[in-house]
């Protein structure tokens, strides 16, 4: 018996700040701006250990048939297939702490990652 891949998925907390964060943006959104419609999550080359998560509000144009969309509380996640290679079994979360808010990726395929936990290296 073969088990599912693991897969990207998305914290309550991540997914209710970016449904909040896109209705903001879209009711401010001009005549023939593209209003944001989801947080693309995607991972290139570079930071301070190889790799970085990178955070996109992305409009409708934006998103393509080969992402992965994730779909929870009122909110749209995509990913790349190259960049779920490296977020297989990874959460988006959101911290609300007293030194500020940000998104996060806990990753277990990140050997380390740097102190403000956007780049990271693999084993």
């Amino acid at each position: 018996m073969t088990q599912p891949a693991p897969t990207f998925s998305v914290s309550d907390s991540a997914a209710n700040r970016i449904a909040s964060v896109i209705a903001k943006k879209q009711a401010s959104a001009t005549t023939g701006q593209e209003a944001p419609v989801a947080l693309r999550v995607a991972v290139e080359a570079g930071g301070c250990n190889g790799f970085q998560y990178q955070f996109i509000l992305t409009p409708p144009g934006g998103l393509a048939a080969d992402d992965l969309r994730i779909e929870k509380n009122g909110a749209l996640v995509v990913v790349d297939p190259t960049s779920l290679d490296l977020l297989a079994g990874a959460e988006l979360t959101f911290e609300d702490k007293l030194m500020g808010a940000h998104f996060a990726v806990a990753n277990p395929n990140a050997a380390s990652s740097c102190g403000c936990g956007t780049s990271f290296s693999l084993a």
